[in-house]
């Protein structure tokens, strides 16, 4: 469960633009991408917060720095996914990393039959022995949280206490405005929210 990538959307559920720093994402990226790494799924609740994830141009700001600030080509990833992908080019992980596309194994390797989302895992090394490793000790460490420590499982699988209330945060341009409403804080202010994800 904890390393299920999303269901495939069509589409990002936020529509911000127009900030002149691309920092100023940071809170809507969170949300877009469930406070995980859209890469390899670590989550926030498993470190320090925020401080180990960057915001990553999936095209490089030095091939087009016209997408700088452009939401669009903007992902949320932890410090070792973006540091090993570094300059490299790749397809949108929004396009590729979803459940009908991607499947996490018993022995902590991902398996793809998509071309392209092979590609990118290869360009992010994310079958490594290394990684599967982490995988699998993160796979074990959730399950004996479930089967030993209730309250340390609902952290481990459940969202950070410090969502954004993106509804307070006024972005120059939001052509998606209409779904602040579905973000996790409005969700869990009206009870909606899953405690496990």
């Amino acid at each position: 469960m904890i390393f299920d990538y999303p269901a495939n959307r069509q589409e990002r559920r936020h529509g911000p633009s127009g900030y002149a720093s691309y920092e100023s994402y940071r809170p809507w990226l969170r949300d877009e991408f469930e406070f995980r790494c859209v890469y390899c799924l670590k989550r926030e609740t498993w470190g320090q917060a925020t401080s180990e994830f960057e915001l990553d141009h999936f095209e490089p700001q030095s091939i087009n720095s016209d997408r700088r600030v452009d939401y669009f080509n903007l992902v949320y990833a932890c410090r070792r996914c973006n540091s090993v992908k570094q300059d490299q080019s790749v397809d949108d992980p929004f396009d590729l990393l979803h459940s009908a596309n991607i499947a996490t194994q018993a022995d902590g390797s991902l398996l793809s039959r998509d071309i392209a989302t092979r590609r990118l895992l290869r360009q992010l090394d994310l079958n490594s022995p290394r990684i599967k490793s982490w995988r699998l000790m993160w796979m074990r460490i959730v399950e004996l949280a479930a089967e030993r420590d209730p309250e340390l499982y609902d952290r481990l699988v459940g969202l950070p206490d410090d969502l954004p209330d993106l509804s307070r945060l006024r972005a120059p341009q939001n052509h998606r405005r209409e779904n602040v409403e579905q973000c996790c804080f409005a969700r869990r202010r009206r009870g909606e929210l899953p405690t496990a994800y």
